[in-house]
């Protein structure tokens, strides 16, 4: 049974990155065919030794220094940013975006969504397989091949898989200056034999980590046509259909991708497309299928750090510290461990614990799902000095968002759902219904929805946040959200209901969240 294909245009095409040439890609002047005009540009743009561009400026600026001096003052520039953004938050926010871009070479920040219950998954992490994102691997990978295409130009499948490479590295090293490298190196790759697979697959990754997901479907589908069985293409076209809140496509193409490639890449991507069902006990089966089957440690660390996702969100906390633990024995440095260990311990009452964790978190990589889980640890304890350490890392959302979207990214629904709670109320709303827009997936239904009741429109608000639930997706924040717009609508009894189911489900779901569920479900008690 073959999935629906979709052969139209996505919504809105990406722009052109430049006139950066596509040999800039390897930025080796001997491969210009216009000699060595622009050299000085094109090691700007990328390192022999597969550093970023941040960290190579970062170098040029403060001399050699250690890769953590690198980080602190990558780190240091985005919170410098953060402030101005917090001082300018409306008027300023596009020269906030050119000072960051200035500041960190086109961006330092990881692009991508957690699924933590209060942010959306974006499942582009296999592009490259996960056994690419062990520490070392990729960037030994990147410059093997930045050394073979300097003497094999014409190699169009080693273009591709640097395209591939470098989104990968974008994601994981927090650089989304590689996606114009990326579309370079892929764009070659095309030139050199038009629509082979690999490329037009890393085309599709390339799509969906900027979060067009019409586009990614697109050039997924195109693969394809090349080469049903490429396993990059039916992981990027699972991952599109998802996030275009497609999921009977989605599960057909999940079953697909399962007959024809079975791995981790796509057992991962079949588990989550039956969670959003809310079948958790084959996502379960699923993920544990998977982590037998994984043999090295990228893909120990990134199967086991889902497993405890996927525990955390169902409230077993104790099982999810155990998975993370395991990812973690496989790679200590794994972002998305370190960030679940924290939130796990935070919900079991380790509160230091989880402070610590994501104080180290956010110096490595400020994204938004741990800014702002910081920030409402911060307020939860209410020390001195932890309101304004709070805020400090609400504006640093603001930062990341404006660097995002100089770098072609869609954040939409980034911006909603941090600005609901911590920003501007009204660009929360103008944010979520822009992405409703483009598409209809639980996420952002049920970001519409609490954007809609923060601006006091509830009856609308309500429609959406029923929609969100209407999946079976166990989802805490989800519940939450619609039993306090239930509330505030006069249906009691449903709002009962859900606020009850969300403490059951996953009673530390968020520091301020989860106390004002339990504090609204006892006004709804004493109101009986």
């Amino acid at each position: 049974m073959s999935p629906r294909t979709n052969d139209g245009e996505p919504e809105h095409e990406r722009p052109e990155s430049g006139p950066m040439s596509e040999d800039a890609a390897v930025a080796d002047p001997d491969l210009r065919e216009n000699g060595a005009d622009g050299a000085d540009t094109a090691t700007e743009v990328i390192s022999d030794s597969g550093d970023t561009a941040a960290e190579v400026t970062s170098d040029r600026g403060a001399g050699s220094g250690s890769g953590a001096d690198v980080v602190d003052e990558r780190v240091a520039a985005v919170r410098r940013v953060g402030d101005a953004g917090r001082r300018w938050r409306r008027v300023q926010l596009g020269a906030c975006a050119a000072m960051m871009a200035v500041g960190l070479t086109a961006g330092a920040i990881a692009i991508g969504a957690v699924r933590d219950g209060r942010a959306p998954h974006v499942a582009t992490a296999a592009a490259v397989s996960p056994g690419l994102l062990a520490s070392g691997d990729l960037d030994t990978a990147i410059a093997a091949l930045q050394t073979h295409l300097r003497a094999q130009p014409k190699d169009f499948g080693s273009w591709a898989t640097l395209g591939l490479a470098y989104v990968e590295q974008a994601r994981t090293k927090g650089d989304p200056s590689r996606y114009p490298q990326a579309e370079q190196a892929l764009k070659r790759s095309l030139s050199l034999k038009k629509d082979n697979d690999a490329a037009l697959a890393g085309r599709a990754a390339l799509a969906a980590a900027r979060h067009d997901f019409a586009g990614a479907l697109k050039y997924a589908d195109k693969a394809l046509k090349q080469n049903p069985y490429s396993e990059r293409a039916l992981c990027s076209r699972i991952d599109a259909l998802v996030e275009l809140g497609r999921y009977d496509d989605a599960e057909r193409a999940a079953n697909l991708a399962d007959q024809r490639r079975p791995g981790v890449p796509v057992f991962t991507r079949y588990a989550y497309v039956h969670e959003l069902r809310g079948d958790v006990t084959t996502a379960r089966r699923v993920l544990d299928r998977a982590l037998s089957a994984s043999t090295t440690p990228g893909d120990i660390s990134y199967v086991a750090a889902q497993l405890g996702q996927l525990a955390w969100n169902q409230g077993r906390y104790e099982e999810a510290l155990t998975y993370y633990a395991r990812a973690l024995a496989a790679d200590d440095t794994y972002l998305p461990a370190l960030e679940g260990r924290a939130r796990a311990q935070a919900a079991t009452g380790q509160r230091a614990e989880a402070i610590k964790g994501l104080e180290t978190v956010v110096a490595r990589y400020p994204l938004p799902g741990p800014l702002v889980a910081l920030g409402e640890l911060y307020e939860a304890r209410g020390a001195r000095g932890d309101e304004e350490k709070a805020q400090n890392q609400y504006a640093l959302v603001d930062a990341w968002t404006a660097i995002a979207r100089a770098n072609g990214v869609n954040v939409d629904l980034d911006t909603a759902l941090a600005a609901a709670d911590h920003g501007d109320r009204a660009t929360a709303l103008h944010a979520a219904r822009d992405d409703w827009s483009r598409r209809h997936t639980v996420h952002t239904a049920d970001a519409l929805a609490w954007a809609l009741h923060v601006n006091g429109k509830d009856a609308e608000a309500l429609t959406y946040a029923r929609q969100a639930t209407a999946t079976g997706y166990r989802n805490a924040s989800f519940l939450y959200h619609r039993g306090v717009i239930e509330k505030a609508t006069g249906h009691p009894d449903d709002a009962r209901t859900h606020l009850a189911a969300a403490l059951k489900l996953n009673p530390g779901f968020s520091p301020l969240g989860a106390r004002e569920a339990r504090t609204a479900l006892k006004t709804l008690e004493a109101d009986k």
